[in-house]
C-alpha cells in the first residue's frame, strides 16, 4: 500500500506537477509573448514620444530664433525708414528755409512793413502747401462742439449759447493722414 500510495501519491503528485507544468508551458509562451510585446510597445512608444518631443522642441527653437531675427530685422528697417523719411522731408523743407534766410537779409534794408509782411505770408503759404502735400491738415475747432478725439480742453468760461462748444483756440491741432498728430488746445463755453 505504501508503494501504491507512493505510486499513487507520486503519480498523483507527478500528475499534479505535470498538470501545473503543462499549464505553465501551455500558457507560458503565450503570456511571455504578450508580456514581451507589452514591454516592447511602451519602450517603442516612449522612444517614439521622446523623438517626437525632441523634433517639436527643435522646430520650436528654430521658429523662435527665426521670429527673433525677423523682429530685430523689422526694428532695424523701421528705424532706417524713419530716418530716411525725415531726411526726405528735411530736404523738401530746405527751399523754404532758404526763403526765410533771403527774407531776413532783404528785411534788413527794407523800411516798408507791408513788403516784409507780404514776404512772410508767401513763405508761410509755401510751407503750408508743402506740409499739406505730405498729408498734414489743420483741425477746425473754433465754434465746433467739443470733441475729445480732436480737442484738449484748457479751461472753461461762461458763455451763453456756446455751452459745450469751442469758444477759442489757444493752439491749433493737426492731423496727418486723418490721424491726430497734435490735439487742438481749446477753451470751452459753459
Amino acid at each position: 500500500m505504501n508503494t501504491e500510495e507512493t505510486n499513487k501519491n507520486g503519480q498523483h503528485s507527478g500528475q499534479e506537477g505535470n498538470a501545473e507544468h503543462l499549464m505553465t508551458d501551455a500558457n507560458g509562451p503565450e503570456m511571455g509573448e504578450h508580456e514581451q510585446a507589452a514591454k516592447e510597445e511602451p519602450v517603442d512608444e516612449l522612444t517614439k514620444a521622446q523623438r517626437d518631443a525632441a523634433d517639436w522642441k527643435d522646430k520650436y527653437m528654430r521658429l523662435y530664433a527665426e521670429f527673433d531675427n525677423f523682429r530685430k530685422r523689422s526694428m532695424k528697417e523701421k528705424s532706417e525708414i524713419l530716418a530716411t523719411a525725415s531726411g526726405e522731408l528735411m530736404k523738401e523743407l530746405l527751399p523754404i528755409v532758404d526763403d526765410f534766410d533771403r527774407a531776413v537779409q532783404a528785411n534788413a534794408s527794407v523800411s516798408d512793413i507791408e513788403v516784409v509782411r507780404e514776404g512772410f505770408v508767401l513763405i508761410h503759404q509755401k510751407l503750408y502747401k508743402k506740409l499739406e502735400s505730405k498729408g498734414l491738415k489743420p483741425i477746425d475747432a473754433k465754434g465746433q462742439p467739443f470733441d475729445t478725439d480732436f480737442h484738449e480742453a484748457i479751461t472753461q468760461i461762461p458763455m451763453p449759447g456756446m455751452a459745450g462748444k469751442v469758444v477759442d483756440e489757444v493752439e491749433k491741432g493737426y492731423t496727418l493722414h486723418d490721424k491726430v498728430l497734435r490735439y487742438s488746445k481749446v477753451v470751452i463755453g459753459q
